[in-house]
């Protein structure tokens, strides 16, 4: 594990490692906040991007993830007929409360507490994903094995 890595990135890393994976995390100088400045700085497709998204179940309160293509809009009401629940947006706070992480960099694992996940099935259809990885600007590159092993999570359409 690099020490130059920021906390959070390492800690990332760290969950990489507890999972067998020898993955790696890289910081970019810039940004990788969003799909798309991600895939600019990778040199990717943003459909390759997974972004990490987290809502409120708004009866329960309990945090719901949502790991989408970076080319796709979430329709929150097929994820809130899925989970059975209607969803509300989750702000800065409860983000950072249930996965650790900032908004722009929430990493598919290493989260504070365990959260309901869905995983986008247009995912699947790329041989290479990338991933946010604690911060907004880092991340990892991973295959569809890689996700499925390391996220508990149900394969749906999202869009």
């Amino acid at each position: 594990m690099s020490d130059t890595l920021s906390p959070s990135a390492r800690r990332v890393q760290q969950a990489l490692a507890e999972r067998g994976l020898e993955l790696r995390v890289v910081e970019f100088p810039q940004s990788t906040r969003t799909a798309q400045q991600a895939a600019e700085a990778i040199g990717c497709q943003v459909a390759q991007i997974i972004k990490s998204l987290v809502f409120r179940a708004r009866d329960s309160g309990r945090p719901v993830l949502v790991l989408a293509s970076g080319a796709n809009r979430v329709d929150e009401r097929r994820i809130a007929a899925l989970l059975g629940e209607s969803l509300d947006k989750a702000d800065a706070a409860f983000v950072r409360q249930h996965t650790g992480f900032a908004i722009g960099g929430v990493a598919p694992l290493g989260h504070v507490s365990a959260m309901v996940t869905f995983i986008d099935e247009d995912l699947l259809a790329h041989q290479e994903l990338w991933a946010a990885a604690g911060t907004p600007n880092a991340v990892f590159p991973l295959r569809v094995a890689d996700l499925t092993r390391i996220v508990d999570g149900r394969v749906v359409a999202v869009k």
